[in-house]
């Protein structure tokens, strides 16, 4: 499981995925169709993601709602903007992959 920060156009959400980058066709394919086309990823570590997120981490894991390739953890820019410095971000990975 990889935990991601994106910065989209709506604003930010945390991610996350199962597929091992977040440039993962499929991955790109399931954002698309939620309307993120363009974004900026960080990849945040995944023990620390679940450290500030705590039993909400878990909530979310366990939905059986959604699927294993992609569950946002944080529809809250606010909240996500508190939850993580910059500094404890991975290096900015860009994605323009447009419409379909």
């Amino acid at each position: 499981m990889k935990a991601y920060f994106l910065f989209t156009a709506s604003g930010p959400i945390v991610i996350l995925t199962s597929y091992d980058f977040v440039q993962h066709p499929e991955l790109l394919k399931r954002l698309r169709s939620k309307g993120l086309g363009k974004f900026i990823a960080h990849e945040v570590p995944i023990e620390l993601a679940r450290e500030r997120y705590g039993n909400h981490f878990d909530v979310v894991c366990n939905d059986l709602h959604e699927t294993d390739d992609l569950r946002v953890l944080d529809y809250s820019g606010e909240r996500a903007f508190k939850n993580f410095d910059f500094g404890e971000l991975g290096p900015a990975i860009y994605c323009d992959c447009g419409k379909d």
